[in-house]
């Protein structure tokens, strides 16, 4: 049996276990959160170093890809320096991969219905998280609206182009980064709180939201009929919520297991544990071919 274990900065509630059957291997997928305590979460990666095929870095990641360039998180340096034996996986390596094949998906699914994503409003809570995506989505044709400033900085200002987000990148995260991670990321309890409806004018004129799903559900409207939202991570009790806002459409770039789609961070570190060479010569064609062949696939949910 392969043991792949996330261990998250974020909320416990949202913690969870499967066993699985890829590729003729049994993985046991778990999901432990560390209820914000960053120091707990580094300590308990050293002392199961070498216990788990691999670990994904939950609520957390090791960098920022914008463009061609990457800015690394001072406080992630720790969780990299923690882990010399098991494999590990912070989502960068599959998360735009998973990303825009979901983004496919949701055009041929809105094909069918004779619609499409091109001229769609949509609010990607933060591009420089999942630039990506955030990519895809321009690709796609969507009218976009980029709320870095607002999800990251609480700051009421909307972004319009990937040039202004890669510039703003460029200016803001090699300092941004070396600050606690806590500081620009709700952690722990806060991804419980009842959301706070906050930036209603974005959220009730985008017809597609993308991003985070923390972020996301950390200022949605009690209002969400006839949107599709496209995220990571969500549970049962999410897909309850948003079905009781009256979502049109769930779209999550990673399959649901047992009620709950896990992070990319938990599909990747599968990946790497499948994988029968050292994490060092793995590339993106390693992992494209562990895609197709499992397969990994996204999850699209009509919800109303």
């Amino acid at each position: 049996m392969k043991k792949i274990l996330s261990i998250s900065v974020g909320s416990s509630s949202r913690d969870h276990v499967t066993e699985q059957e890829f590729l003729g291997q049994v993985c046991r997928l778990e999901r432990r959160g560390m209820d914000g305590d960053f120091d707990r979460a580094v300590e308990l990666y050293a002392e199961l170093d070498g216990t788990v095929d691999a670990f994904g870095v939950g609520g957390a990641e090791f960098y920022l890809e914008v463009g061609k360039r990457r800015y690394y998180f001072r406080d992630a340096k720790r969780i990299s320096r923690a882990v010399q034996k098991s494999k590990i996986g912070d989502g960068n390596g599959v998360k735009g991969l998973l990303a825009k094949r979901a983004l496919s998906a949701l055009e041929e699914h809105l094909n069918r219905e004779g619609k499409t994503l091109r001229g769609l409003p949509a609010l990607k809570t933060n591009a420089v998280d999942r630039y990506q995506m955030a990519e895809a989505l321009v690709n796609a044709g969507c009218d976009m609206t980029f709320g870095d400033f607002m999800f990251a900085l609480g700051l009421p200002i909307a972004v319009h182009s990937l040039s202004t987000v890669r510039l703003l990148a460029a200016l803001i995260l090699p300092w941004l980064t070396q600050l606690p991670y806590t500081w620009f990321y709700p952690l722990g309890a806060e991804q419980d709180k009842e959301p706070e409806p906050r930036y209603t004018q974005h959220y009730e004129q985008a017809v597609v939201i993308a991003g985070d799903f923390v972020q996301i559900r950390a200022h949605m409207p009690n209002d969400l009929s006839g949107k599709i939202i496209v995220t990571n991570t969500t549970t049962a009790r999410n897909v309850e919520e948003l079905q009781q806002r009256g979502l049109h459409m769930l779209v999550t770039t990673t399959p649901r297991l047992e009620g709950r789609s896990f992070g990319t961070n938990v599909m990747e570190a599968t990946m790497l544990a499948l994988m029968d060479k050292p994490q060092s010569q793995v590339t993106e064609a390693d992992f494209l071919d562990m895609i197709e062949r499992i397969p990994i696939k996204p999850e699209i949910e009509v919800l109303s």
